[in-house]
């Protein structure tokens, strides 16, 4: 599976970014794939590995690359709970610097970068995120309905910008909701918005999951809501993207 670490131009300077993308050549359908806080190591890169070997060119940029390259602060090889805490708390200073402005002056550059390169395909692209990276993508694909066919958050705040944001969506959605993140009634309300706002939308809760279960270098880890995660991701992409 050909890999590669990529710069991106943006607006406050360069973001660095792996991509990965199949073996056999030709053009690919895009995904802009954003990780979780934690960012881009070596379970980010798998997972775009796997996703790529679908048939997909896969891009997951260092949305934290204002600080510096990845990576941006040190991780143990495998993040234990009470580890975790102290980890987040370094970062929620970069968390709360994503605003919508630099997120969306960020997705500008990330989908101009992924549309320009020789293996990716004219057409929609696809967005996918994870824990705050789901909020980034969701937010990507509010902003582009026109460029936008799919999106995915995983373990994500969704809805952290209001509800009424998610109402803009023109993309098909998922959103894999973890357990311990949001209640069943909660769940509905949600639902009942993206129904009657007419969005091609799947949004359920994981049984038995905690915020994080697709992480396999965490204590939150949970191999059948990965699986869950890749049942609902592929058929999703599929779908999507041969509309375009």
């Amino acid at each position: 599976m050909p890999t590669k670490t990529v710069q991106i131009p943006t607006t406050d300077g360069l973001a660095d970014a792996f991509a990965a993308y199949p073996d056999h050549g030709g053009q690919h359908p895009g995904v802009l794939m954003y990780p979780d806080a934690f960012g881009i190591r070596p379970v980010i890169r798998d997972l775009a590995g796997e996703l790529a070997g679908h048939g997909y060119y896969v891009l997951v940029p260092n949305f934290f690359y204002r600080e510096g390259p990845t990576p941006v602060i040190d991780l143990p090889a495998h993040i234990g709970e009470a580890g975790r805490h102290t980890l987040i708390a370094r970062l929620m200073p970069l968390i709360k610097d994503m605003t919508p402005e630099r997120t969306l002056s960020d997705a500008d550059a990330y989908l101009g970068f992924l549309t320009a390169q020789p293996e990716v395909g004219a057409g929609p692209v696809a967005v996918t995120g994870y824990c705050i990276g789901g909020l980034l993508a969701t937010r990507t694909a509010v902003a582009h309905p026109g460029q936008v066919a799919a999106l995915a958050a995983f373990h994500a705040p969704v809805a952290a910008d209001g509800p009424e944001s998610l109402l803009r969506l023109t993309a098909d959605v998922h959103f894999g909701h973890a357990a311990t993140d949001i209640t069943p009634e909660a769940l509905g309300e949600l639902n009942q918005s993206l129904d009657a706002a007419g969005i091609a939308c799947t949004s359920e809760i994981y049984p038995g999951t905690v915020h994080g279960f697709t992480m396999s270098d965490t204590d939150a880890f949970d191999p059948a809501g990965l699986r869950l995660h890749w049942d609902r991701l592929l058929p999703l992409l599929t779908r999507a993207l041969a509309k375009g």
